[in-house]
Formats: C-alpha cells, sequence, structure tokens
C-alpha cells in the first residue's frame, strides 16, 4: 500500500505519539514543549500534502478507501491551520495546568480525526473519523474540570454526540445492507437499485449524524454551551475543525444517493435554510459574545449547506465550500483569538471601548465579524459570492434569497458588538493574555484579509477540486 501518499495524515499521529512521550517524561514546568512539538507537526503536514496537491492526480488510495482529491486535501490543509493557530493560543492560557502537555497530543488526535472525515472514501473510515473527532472533542470541551461550565459543556457535547453517532452508525449500517460494501466506489452504483425506503432512511440517519459535527440543526445545541464554557483555545477548535472535516464528508456520502429517489438535495437546502435561521434568530438576544460567536458558528454552518445541493448542477459548488470554509476558519480564529487574548472576557459590556484601549484586538474582532457578514474585501464576501452563486446555477435560487434575508439578520447583532466597541469610552485597563496568543490572533486576522485580497488566484487553485469517487 502507498503510505507515502497519506505521509501527511500520518505524521499528525506521530506527531500526538511525541507529545505524549513529551509529556510523559517532562517536568511540570516543561509542559510547554508540547506546543512547539505539535506546531513542527502541523508544518511538516501541511508540506506534505500542500506538495501532494500539486503533484498528485486526484485518485482513490488503500483501495479504494482514502481519497486524494482536491477538496480533502484543501479541508485538510485548512484543519492543520486551525491547529497551529489553537496550538498558539493554548501555551499562556493553560499555564497554571501542572499537567496540559497532553492537551497538544488531544488536538492532533482531534484533528487527524476530522482529516479522516473530510477523506475517508469508505463508509466504516467515515464512522471511525467521527469518533476520533468525538471523543478528542468531549475531553477538550471540558478540559476545565473544576469548571461547571466547561463540565457541562462537555456533559451537553457528549450527550448529543452519542446519539447522533448512533444514528450516523445506523445509516452506514443502512448503506451497508443496500449495498454489500463500505467502499463508496461501489456504494454508489449499488444505490441506484436499492429500496427508496432504505435510501431515505440511510441518507437522513447520515445527515443527522454528520450534522452533529457541523453543528447545524437538528444537532446544533451543543455548539453555544461548548462556546461559551468550554477553555477558549479549545471553543475556538471545536467551532471550526470538526465542521469542515464534516462539510465535505457529509457532500462526499450524499453524492452517492440517487437524486431520484430520495430527494436529499431538497433534504438538504430545507436544513440550511432551518440552520441559518436557527442560528441567526438565536444570536439577536445573545449578551455573552462567546454564546453569541456559538450561534454565529450555527448560522455559519447553514450558509456552508448551501453548496451541497449545487453538488453535480453547479460548477462553483466544490469551490465555494472549500473557499467559503476556509474564510469561515479564519474568522472564527481570529474572533476567539481575541477572546483569548482578552483572558475569555465574555459579556458584550466588556467590549465597549475596546478600540480605544486595545485598538488591534478591537480592529481583529471587527474585521472577523464582518466577514462573517461578508463586507468585501474580507475573506468571507467571496465565500458567500460563491455560495449564492452555486445556489442559483443549481436550482435552490430560494435559498440564497433565504441566506440574503439571513445575513442582513446577522449584521445586527454583529453590529452590537462593533458599535460599543468603537464607539464608547474606553476603559481603565484591559490585561492581555500574552505573546503566543497575541501571534494566534495576528496570525488568524491576517488570513481574513489575505484570503480576501487574494481571492481570485487561490479560487482559480480551486477550480479544479473534485469529490471523489
Amino acid at each position: 500500500m502507498p503510505v507515502g501518499e497519506v505521509a501527511g495524515e500520518i505524521t499528525v499521529v506521530l506527531g500526538a505519539a511525541a507529545v505524549v512521550v513529551t509529556a510523559l517524561f517532562t517536568g511540570r514546568g516543561r509542559q510547554w514543549l508540547g506546543a512547539p512539538i505539535a506546531l513542527a507537526t502541523c508544518v511538516v503536514s501541511a508540506a506534505l500534502i500542500g506538495s501532494r496537491l500539486a503533484t498528485t492526480p486526484q485518485k482513490l488510495t488503500w483501495e479504494g478507501a482514502w481519497a486524494l482529491d482536491h477538496a480533502a486535501g484543501w479541508a485538510e490543509l485548512v484543519i492543520l491551520a486551525v491547529t497551529a493557530i489553537t496550538v498558539l493560543l493554548s501555551p499562556e492560557w493553560l499555564a497554571t495546568d501542572a499537567r496540559h502537555g497532553e492537551w497538544y497530543a488531544l488536538l492532533l488526535l482531534s484533528a487527524a480525526g476530522a482529516m479522516t472525515i473530510a477523506s475517508a472514501a469508505d463508509s466504516m473510515e467515515l464512522v471511525l473519523g467521527v469518533l476520533l473527532s468525538s471523543v478528542t472533542g468531549y475531553v477538550l470541551a471540558a478540559y476545565h474540570r473544576r469548571s461547571a461550565l466547561a463540565v457541562e459543556a462537555g456533559a451537553k457535547y457528549f450527550l448529543v454526540g452519542a446519539l447522533t453517532n448512533t444514528l450516523l452508525l445506523a445509516g452506514v449500517v443502512l448503506m451497508f445492507g443496500a449495498a454489500g460494501t463500505t467502499l463508496y466506489a461501489e456504494t454508489g452504483p449499488a444505490l441506484a437499485e436499492a429500496s427508496p425506503t432504505v435510501l431515505v432512511g440511510a441518507a437522513v440517519l447520515v445527515t443527522v449524524g454528520l450534522a452533529f459535527k457541523l453543528g447545524a440543526v437538528p444537532a446544533h445545541a451543543w455548539m453555544p454551551d461548548v462556546s461559551q464554557g468550554s477553555p477558549a483555545p479549545a471553543a475556538a477548535f471545536l467551532t471550526v475543525v470538526p465542521k469542515v472535516g464534516a462539510i465535505v464528508g457529509l457532500a462526499r456520502v450524499l453524492a452517492l444517493f440517487p437524486d431520484g429517489a430520495v430527494g436529499w438535495r431538497l433534504l438538504v437546502a430545507a436544513t440550511a435554510a432551518l440552520t441559518m435561521t436557527v442560528g441567526n434568530l438565536s444570536a439577536l438576544w445573545q449578551d455573552d459574545l462567546r454564546r453569541l460567536l456559538g450561534w454565529s458558528s450555527v448560522s455559519q454552518a447553514g450558509y456552508a449547506l448551501m453548496a451541497v445541493p449545487a453538488l453535480g448542477r453547479s460548477e462553483a459548488a466544490v469551490p465555494a465550500l472549500v473557499f467559503f470554509v476556509t474564510a469561515y476558519a479564519a474568522a472564527q480564529m481570529a474572533a476567539f483569538g481575541v477572546v483569548t487574548e482578552l483572558r475569555g472576557r465574555t459579556a458584550l459590556h466588556d467590549y465597549r471601548g475596546l478600540g480605544g484601549r486595545r485598538p488591534a484586538l478591537a480592529l481583529a474582532l471587527g474585521l472577523a465579524l464582518l466577514s462573517f457578514v461578508g463586507i468585501p474585501p474580507l475573506a468571507g464576501f467571496a465565500g458567500k459570492l460563491l455560495l449564492f452563486t452555486a445556489a442559483i446555477d443549481s436550482g435552490y435560487a430560494w435559498l440564497a434569497a433565504v441566506a440574503v434575508v439571513n445575513t442582513v439578520i446577522s449584521l445586527f447583532y454583529y453590529m452590537r458588538v462593533i458599535g460599543p466597541m468603537v464607539l464608547d469610552p474606553a476603559p481603565a485597563s484591559v490585561p492581555v493574555l500574552g505573546r503566543w496568543a497575541g501571534a494566534g490572533t495576528a496570525a488568524a486576522t491576517a488570513l481574513v484579509l489575505a484570503l480576501g485580497v487574494a481571492a481570485q488566484p487561490l479560487l482559480h487553485a480551486a477550480s479544479g477540486a473534485r469529490l471523489l469517487p
């Protein structure tokens, strides 16, 4: 088997093992050494995957169980970038935790799970990726075990995950029963002759199962609690990385189902509309920034789902999917980077006058929120424009109209943050966390700007992206 073709993914697992060994044999004062090891792992893995994208044709490998297409490659690069930024946000946040070295191993293993979800071309590989991402995510969410909010967030994440992962497995079993194989390349043709009842059941169960990782309706309830109660770096990571893997994984699975017998496109379009509406309306009433970002993340999952019904009907579908999740990841990490740098302050009134005391952090947060809206020339503008184009091209103009209305609604609650932050008098002092967190926030903010300015060449590079098989 061509091990070298998945060297980037293997590097992440080996890096996690190296972090565990280092944490095990290192004193309490040197647990931070896991951070540079994790960073180096992300850099090496990204270099290997980037090289593969540039040189290797899009194909299936590992006996057809792993997809080496550009959609998966882009998703993996985004996951690695987010993981690296999360690592930067972590050392100072966890400085008082005497045994926090294994934190970095959990980040890497969770990233490996999300990468597996995105690249799986076999339903059992998909389940393994979901389980790896989920189990590590539960620990990250409740890492501050003495915090009631963190424990509550971890418990809700676990309970919702236990139910939806079971539903996902039931859907995979139905697919296997109908097709007689777990390989996607063989499952697609077999499903064309399967019972419509079985197909509908499988499509619904798989969609609900992966909606949990996306933070989409009806499995979205954990998202605001994790955003508010988990350690801030974990909240940033868990609201982005599983979502990136899941949207590609869901698109890959649903493309196997025949259109006529299942109607999965309408199912996903309705889910997208409901998700963005629930997320935006719920965010309107929030007085807690972290909880607001959680509901915002729910709405962003709805926007991302717009690309899935367009698969096979619009050439913009796959590029829209990969570019939008990239733009969302950059903005979400910038927003949570500011929260982390400000030592987790969470009430909206704590951000009043921030522009007068910490203008760089206020600028970072403002750019992130405006990118969520889709204001040019920020990254979110190109991402949403592509999504709307793909939806209209594929016959879902009504979904694009719903998304436009939701975008207008979202502007109101984002301005509830930006307005007082810029216009109110500056507070006496605003303490910050440290240089590591500052570097992570700056990196994410730079990506928000760079992705917007360089949108055209990046979209050109993503134009040939495919979803195998």
